[in-house]
This record gives structure tokens, sequence and C-alpha cells, in this order.
């Protein structure tokens, strides 16, 4: 986004006038918001194609499935290591010509990967090296591009611009997947490289000729706040996380729900072909039902117009609760009427989760509250399936998922109770020699 503080007044075609629209599609009215999700669909068919042919690709130089592991965590290492320094790096600059920058940088490594591959020149060297670099970019255009969609529209229009880019990935993932074997067959794995980094191209092409909608609220970028010598400070984010309730009980709840739960590739896979008996077709018919309720949690969640942490608790809860059930479930048939639910709760309670992150901190801290929630979720994100296998290995796969969505709701559960106690625990005020209950203890905002 443009770092001016006052943009010019958009014409009406491009900027209606505010209403109280529940409309999952309402970011859509605003004319840049629609620039910007053709864009990222087109950049997100490239990724998915690229990723698809990915692992083949190192199978195919390593010979080995660890290595394949591997470069997969020293693509991911970064975000653990850095994103706090991306995210401020993001709050320091002008938005727009961050997240410009950076998709162009990540088109010049997929271009690069790309020759190397058609001239038969990539070892496990370079390739290690590529991951590790393009991970590096990621913790600046992750929250680059997450928060300069958000600058499209105004606030009460966020929770649609994140739901319209959750169905916007959903939707590349499914056509880069499918163009990946055609481009391969046809044209070879190089190609799905290079359409990658076209992709970014595009992206980088459309993002100078965006801009805001009327009421979107203005990026100030901190080297014109405060000076660059405390610009790159991470401390001040750090220190907001540590200190906002909000953001700790968010943290909390997804982080539980995350370990515990979630991770349903791995335990339906365990659980339809080991208790249920059943094989990798019906496995993938489970999978397309979970597609399908992420898909349709998207749209709901993109109703929303004041997502809290208190919602994002109780879609969290409920998913534990029909997780429990899930794992009891006797035969195919009732898990895949458990999963359609348990899917749309989980994508509904992802896109107020978000919505809740990405607008709960002031303006010039976003960025930097993204690069901390980066580094949380790469956490949750490489402990997780451990743990989680660690479980199934002690429990079997039933198990697992009752234990785990019992967990999840007990915590959230046990969670609110003692908020609930410290919000409205009396507080008792002497009046001479006399007790008089006062006023309701003053609790922490959630």
């Amino acid at each position: 986004m443009s770092s001016s503080p006052a943009p010019a007044p958009p014409s009406p075609a491009s900027a209606p006038a505010e209403s109280a629209s529940r409309s999952p599609w309402r970011s859509l009215r605003y004319r840049s918001m629609r620039w910007w999700s053709v864009a990222n669909f087109v950049s997100n068919a490239g990724t998915w194609m690229q990723l698809t042919v990915q692992n083949l690709l190192v199978l195919q130089i390593t010979g080995s499935a660890a290595a394949t592991g591997l470069s997969m965590s020293v693509q991911a290492a970064p975000a653990l290591l850095i994103s706090v320094f991306g995210g401020a790096a993001v709050d320091r600059w002008p938005r727009k010509l961050t997240a410009a920058v950076s998709q162009a940088l990540l088109g010049a490594v997929a271009f690069v990967t790309a020759l190397m591959v058609a001239l038969d020149r990539l070892d496990v060297t370079s390739l290690m090296v590529l991951a590790a670099v393009t991970g590096v970019i990621a913790t600046v255009d992750g929250p680059a591009c997450s928060l300069l969609g958000n600058d499209l529209v105004p606030p009460q229009d966020v929770p649609s611009a994140i739901g319209v880019g959750a169905l916007v990935h959903q939707a590349g993932r499914l056509t880069g997947a499918a163009l990946a074997g055609v481009t391969v067959g046809f044209l070879g794995t190089a190609a799905a490289y290079t359409a990658n980094g076209l992709s970014f191209l595009f992206v980088a092409s459309v993002i100078p000729f965006l801009r805001p909608a009327r009421g979107a609220v203005a990026h100030v970028p901190t080297a014109k706040r405060h000076g660059a010598a405390d610009a790159m400070t991470v401390r001040e984010g750090l220190a907001f996380f540590a200190r906002r309730p909000r953001l700790l009980a968010l943290a909390g709840v997804t982080g539980v729900s995350a370990v515990f739960g979630r991770n349903y590739q791995l335990t339906l896979a365990v659980l339809v072909t080991g208790p249920l008996a059943g094989g990798a077709g019906s496995f993938g018919t489970v999978s397309t039902v979970l597609a399908a309720g992420g898909i349709v949690g998207a749209v709901l969640g993109a109703r929303l117009r004041r997502p809290s942490v208190r919602i994002v608790g109780a879609l969290a809860a409920a998913g534990g609760l029909l997780q429990v059930v899930a794992g009891l479930s006797p035969s195919l048939a009732v898990l895949l009427v458990m999963v359609l639910p348990m899917a749309v709760v989980e994508s509904v309670s992802d896109t107020a989760g978000t919505a809740v992150l990405q607008t709960d901190p002031p303006g010039h801290l976003r960025g930097r509250v993204l690069g901390v929630w980066g580094s949380i979720g790469t956490v949750w994100s490489l402990g997780g399936p451990p743990a989680l296998g660690l479980l199934m290995e002690l429990a079997g796969a039933r198990g697992a998922l009752v234990a785990g969505g019992l967990i999840i709701a007990g915590s959230i559960g046990a969670g609110h109770l003692l908020r609930q106690r410290r919000v409205t625990a009396p507080v008792a005020v002497r009046a001479g020699d006399v007790d008089v209950p006062g006023q309701a203890a003053l609790g922490t905002a959630a």
C-alpha cells in the first residue's frame, strides 16, 4: 500500500458506500481487491504447480525420502528463526514496495531453479541453498502480502478479504495440482518452475496499481514514524504480543488445536486404512470432503464482521468434540458425516483467528506481530505431527482422535472458566468494619 497518509478519494465504481452487508463477497466490491484476488489465484496456482513436482524432483536427484523431508525443513527453518525480523521489515518499509520486491525475488529464485533443472545442473547442495533462500524471502513476503490485502478494504470488510483469500488459496491449489501433471508431461519439470516464476512477476506487476478503498486504514512505515534508527527493532512487537491477553489466548487456542487436532491427513489416514479397513480410495473420499468443508467454512467465515477470540475458542472446542465423535465412528459412512462439520468449524475458526491477528495490533506493529506468529506457527507445524504420531503409537488412531479432541475442548473450557472467574470475582470494599461487596474485578479483554 502507498505510504501517503491520505489517498485520493476513489471513484464510486471502485469504492461503494459503506454498508452493513454480511455478504462473504463484500470485499470484492472494491476494484483493487478484485485485482488482488486474481493475482493471488495466479500466484497460488503457480506455487502449487511447483510444489506438486518439487518433492518428485528431490527424490529424482537424491533417491532419498529423508532428503525430501530435509529440503522441506530447510525451507521452513528461516520462519522459525528470523520471522520477527521479516515482520519488522514489513513494518519499516512501504507495504506495496515490500510485497512487490519480495514477489519479484521469489520469481527470480523460481527462474534460477528452472534454468538449473533445464541444464541438468541442480544438485543436492544447490537445491538446499535455493530452498533456504526461498524460506528467507518468505518471512517478508508472507506478512507483506497478507497485510496488503487488508489495507485495500475498510476494517469491517477484512474478514471477507481473509475468507476470499482462503477460497483463492484452495482454488489455486486445485488448479496448480491439475496443471502440474499436464505441464510436466508435455513440457518437462523446468516448465513448472518457469510458470511459477511468471506467476510471481504477474503479482509484482499488479501491486503498483492497487489503491485502498475509502475507509481503509492507511499504513505509515515506522521508518517515517520514528526514524530509521529504531525502525527495525523487533522488541516492541515481541513486547506487544507478550502483553496482549487476546493474542496470548489466541496463541493458546490455536496451539492446542494444531498439536492435538488439525493434522487430519495423518490421523484420519491411519483411522481409515486401519480400524475402518478402507483403502487409498476411501481416504481420497475423506480428503475430498475435508476440502469441501474447508471451502464452505471459508465462505461462512467471510460473513463475520467482528471476529473475536471467544468465537475462535468456541469453534475450536466444537471441532474438538466433533473430533471425539469422529474417532468413535463405527463405519466410513459415519466418519464422512462427521468430517464435513469438522472441516467447516476449523475453517471458520481459522478465518476468525486470522482476522483478529491481523487487525488487533496497531497498524505500525502488525508486521512484527505476524512475524512473532510465524515463528510460533512454525514450532507447531514442526512439533505437532511427531507429538501426534507418538500419541497414536500409544493409543492408536481412535484413541489419538478421542484424547486429542477432549484435550482441545477441555483446555479451552478450562481457560474460559478461569477467565470468567478473574472477570467476575467480587471485590470486597471495607466501609468501616463492614465488608461491602464491590464491583466485579476488572479482567483482561478477550
